[in-house]
């Protein structure tokens, strides 16, 4: 990503608190979280890593995770972003439930950036990957669980249909401009 592309990292990390990059299996939830971390200088937690090994073994047999399933691995999660300030986390975050614990127990303000596409564009990126134990076949499944994230003032929404580096620019200038917000309010 080019620096003309975003404001430069070390004006950022100052004043960018923890970010959650959400959304449905396959919206590129990892790749964002990378570039943004590494642009911010944060570090990266992906949020799949931290599954239970019961987890796994459902999502890879094309079972679908229910809340029960979901609740302590979003619990370790969120301790991760209560533990420290520059951290960027991919994780579903599919309920709103699931982002207000998090903002529960960040104990500071997050943001969060929903990666949104079509059923067309999230499938044909699922067919496409390798080595993923999340099979196609859960797609509907996270579909029909998301709660789109509308009003909810810490969540910027970007669209997948279109180049990466695209949509990590877009990220960061909404980010940018989140946290000049957040430091505003709070004056």
């Amino acid at each position: 990503m080019s620096t003309a592309a975003s404001p430069p990292a070390s004006s950022l990390s100052r004043h960018i608190g923890p970010v959650v990059v959400m959304g449905v299996s396959g919206c590129g939830k990892t790749s964002v979280g990378k570039l943004i971390a590494s642009y911010l200088g944060h570090r990266f937690i992906e949020g799949d890593s931290r599954h239970p090994a019961a987890n796994v073994e459902k999502m890879t047999a094309g079972v679908a995770l229910s809340d029960d399933d979901r609740w302590p691995w979003l619990e370790t999660l969120a301790a991760e972003l209560a533990a420290a300030d520059d951290t960027v986390i991919s994780c579903s975050a599919l309920k709103k439930s699931y982002r207000d614990l998090f903002r529960d127990r960040a104990g500071k303000p997050i943001t969060f950036v929903f990666l949104q596409g079509t059923r067309t564009t999230l499938a044909s990126r699922m067919n496409s990957r390798k080595g993923h134990y999340m099979p196609p076949s859960l797609l509907d499944s996270q579909l029909a669980t998301l709660e789109l994230p509308t009003r909810e003032g810490d969540v910027v929404t970007i669209e997948i249909d279109q180049p990466l580096e695209r949509i990590v620019s877009l990220a960061m200038t909404k980010l940018a401009f989140m946290a000049t917000r957040q430091r505003m309010q709070s004056r």
